[in-house]
C-alpha cells in the first residue's frame, strides 16, 4: 500500500503540479484511510471495495466530523482509488457510481508541432547527459509512450534494426509500437556513445539511467522535460505526458485513425483515446479564428 501511496504522491505532484500543502493535506487523509483498512485485514489496493469507502464513510461520522471534513476525505480517497485504477493496481473502478458534479471535459495539454521541435532540440547531443536526454525526449514522442513505460524499459526491448520498441503497460500488457527515424538515430547514438557513462557496476539492464547508474524516476524526468520547457520559451504546463499527449494528436491531424492510436497509446477503452477527438476540434476552432476573415 505504501508504494502505491507513494507513487500517487508523486503524480499528484509531477502531473497535477500541486502544493506540497495539497498533498500533505492528501497524505493525511489517506493515513487515516490505510489505518482503517489495515484494522480490517486490508494490506493492498487492490482488496479495497465499494463497501470498503461506504464503511469508512459510516466511521467518520460516528467519530463526529462535519460533513465538509467527511466530504473532503472521501474525495481525497477517490482520487487516489481512480489513480490506482488507472495504474492497474485495482481492477474496478467502483468510484464511477459516485455522484459527482459533471463539468467539461478537461483537454490535455499539447504541444503544436513547432513547440515539440523546439523541445526536442534543447539538449546537447554532444554531452552524455543531454544525449541521454535528447533520445528519452525522441523517444517519447515518437511511441506516444506513458513515462513509467519509457523508463521501464530494458535494453532488450528496443529494437532499432526493425524499428520497434516493446513496453508493457497497466496490467502488465505487452504492446509493441514503431519508432521513427529521429528516434532511431538518436538511441543508437545513445547507446553507442553515452550510456557507457552512467553505467556502474550495480547498474542493471534499464535503457535509460540516472547519474548513479540506476533507472530514472518519473520525478526526475519531470525536471527534465520541464529544464528544456523553459530553455525553449514554452510556456505551456509541461507533464511528463504532455509528450504523450502531443504524439496522439498530432497523429489525427495527420489522419490516423482512432483505432491504431488505441493500439499505439495502450488504451483498454477506445473512449478513452476519443479525447483527443475534442482537441482536434479544439484546434480546429483555433485555426478558423485564427484564418477566417469574419471568424
Amino acid at each position: 500500500m505504501d508504494k502505491a501511496i507513494q507513487a500517487f504522491f508523486d503524480h499528484m505532484m509531477v502531473e497535477r503540479g500541486l502544493s506540497p500543502n495539497t498533498i500533505a493535506g492528501y497524505g493525511r487523509d489517506l493515513v487515516q484511510f490505510t489505518q482503517y483498512l489495515s484494522g480490517k485485514g486490508i494490506e493492498t489496493p487492490n482488496e479495497i471495495t465499494e463497501d470498503s469507502l461506504v464503511g469508512f464513510i459510516e466511521f467518520l461520522s460516528t467519530a463526529g466530523l462535519s460533513s465538509s471534513s467527511i466530504r473532503r476525505k472521501i474525495s481525497a480517497i477517490k482520487t487516489f482509488c481512480k489513480f490506482a485504477f488507472r495504474e492497474g493496481l485495482i481492477t474496478k473502478d467502483f468510484t464511477r457510481n459516485a455522484t459527482s458534479v459533471k463539468g467539461q471535459v478537461k483537454l490535455p495539454s499539447v504541444l503544436r508541432v513547432e513547440e515539440v521541435d523546439r523541445l526536442l532540440s534543447q539538449p546537447d547531443w554532444r554531452d552524455p547527459g543531454g544525449c541521454r536526454d535528447k533520445a528519452m525526449l525522441e523517444l517519447l514522442y515518437a511511441t506516444g509512450m506513458r513515462v513509467s513505460e519509457l523508463l521501464n524499459l530494458k535494453l532488450g526491448d528496443v529494437n532499432l534494426t526493425v524499428g520497434y520498441a516493446r513496453c508493457f503497460g497497466k496490467g502488465s500488457k505487452e504492446r509493441i509500437i514503431p519508432i521513427g527515424k529521429a528516434a532511431i538515430e538518436y538511441v543508437k547514438l545513445y547507446l553507442t556513445t553515452a550510456r557507457k557513462a552512467f553505467v556502474r557496476e550495480s547498474s542493471s539492464e534499464y535503457l535509460f539511467l540516472s547519474n548513479r547508474g540506476r533507472p530514472l524516476s518519473r520525478v526526475a524526468f519531470w525536471k527534465i522535460i520541464k529544464k528544456y520547457g523553459a530553455q525553449a520559451g514554452i510556456r505551456k504546463h509541461l507533464t511528463p505526458h504532455t509528450l504523450r499527449h502531443s504524439f496522439a494528436t498530432h497523429l489525427l491531424h495527420g489522419g490516423a485513425d482512432l483505432r491504431s492510436i488505441q493500439e499505439m497509446l495502450g488504451h483498454a477503452d477506445i473512449a478513452t483515446t476519443q479525447i483527443y477527438t475534442h482537441v482536434s476540434q479544439d484546434r480546429l476552432k483555433e485555426v478558423y479564428r485564427e484564418s477566417h476573415p469574419r471568424a
